[in-house]
């Protein structure tokens, strides 16, 4: 319901005003409302965004990103958010930090853009932002009741591989689309893509296996998220062997944060949205600084490895100015939402289930 809710809720904010902040004209911070109801985007390419395609394929792509962002940080409340609280949560998040974020990043004129930050599909406007607020919300909700006493199991790990099976199919679309055309740049965010995935994928398990004496499907699956994640910044300005650096180490970065950080500090992050997301995405931004060069994209850059250093401290810039909005902005939001609205329901309403307590449904009814 959540996920759905938001696929509704913020198409048609994209639609009225969130594309025309995002991607407007405006200042280098926040777009301003020229593009208001989509005035002026039409079937005619926009040439400062994509000269090929319709400004409207433009910016319906672009949807895709800002509705999953703000759907990323539902991992980390999971089970304890009040729906209504939710939603305002959400509105007011992709509105005041998504928008921003964006318009900084990837927009003409934008500060992080200006500065030479590179971010082909999204590390620091939908990862780290993303993570970032799941770790607020994760230490503003608090903890789930009974979560550090009382097991919960995976739900259902044959409905975990089938979501990390269309994750993984869909991503193409997610990194390769980024190139906006049907090209050699998309065929390289295409392999690079695929092949940090499989490298984090069994990088993750070998690191279970060498831990626990036994690799998971759970871990696995885990590993090819945060390869996909690791590679989004990075899928257009690398080549495919920096790719498999790239998987590999995110897989051993954000098994560390999982494993030990999350306990050490005792957020409950449910489904690690901010382990996975916030830190993976951080890792490939900087490794984007590192590994990047013209010879894959000639409206890139060249990173550490090519004789240009700079690059690595731009990209350290850029993740820091993500790290600090998001998380200030995030912070203040939820605070005002939980004031007005409450915003974790109440220990019996928990221990029911939301299902039934915010929507009077059950997932299974099982008659006897």
């Amino acid at each position: 319901m959540q996920c759905f809710f938001i696929l509704c809720l913020l198409s048609l904010q994209w639609v009225l005003f969130g594309y025309s902040l995002a991607f407007g004209p405006g200042n280098p911070f926040i777009g301003g409302l020229e593009w208001f109801g989509l005035n002026g985007v039409g079937q005619a390419p926009n040439p400062d965004y994509a000269a090929d395609i319709p400004h409207l394929a433009f910016m319906i792509f672009q949807a895709m990103f800002a509705i999953i962002t703000p759907a990323l940080i539902i991992g980390a409340f999971a089970e304890r958010m009040k729906f209504s609280a939710f939603i305002w949560f959400s509105l007011l998040w992709a509105t005041l930090v998504y928008d921003p974020i964006c318009h900084m990043v990837w927009a003409v004129g934008g500060w992080v853009r200006t500065m030479g930050a590179l971010d082909f599909a999204g590390g620091t406007v939908v990862h780290i932002n993303a993570g970032i607020a799941a770790l607020v919300c994760a230490m503003v909700l608090g903890k789930r009741y009974g979560y550090e006493n009382k097991p919960t199991p995976l739900h259902n790990i044959p409905f975990t591989v089938l979501g990390a099976a269309l994750l993984w199919f869909g991503w193409f679309g997610f990194n390769a689309g980024s190139a906006l055309a049907a090209n050699g740049l998309a065929a390289n965010a295409f392999v690079t893509t695929n092949t940090a995935a499989a490298a984090a994928g069994l990088s993750w398990a070998l690191l279970e296996w060498w831990k626990s004496g036994k690799p998971t499907m759970f871990g696995t699956v885990t590993g090819v998220v945060a390869g996909l994640v690791a590679i989004t910044p990075a899928a257009g300005f690398v080549t495919p062997c920096a790719a498999i650096f790239i998987g590999l180490s995110v897989s051993v970065v954000c098994f560390l944060a999982v494993s030990i950080l999350k306990p050490k500090f005792g957020y409950d992050d449910s489904l690690d949205a901010f382990g996975v997301h916030g830190i993976g995405g951080t890792w490939g931004a900087l490794m984007t600084g590192v590994f990047a060069t013209k010879a894959v994209n000639s409206a890139g850059n060249d990173g550490l490895l090519y004789g240009n250093p700079e690059l690595f401290f731009i990209q350290l810039k850029a993740v820091a100015i993500t790290v600090v909005y998001s998380f200030v902005v995030s912070f203040v939001i939820l605070k005002i939402v939980d004031m007005i609205f409450g915003a974790r329901v109440s220990q019996e309403d928990e221990v029911m289930g939301l299902d039934l307590t915010q929507h009077h449904e059950r997932a299974y009814t099982i008659l006897e």
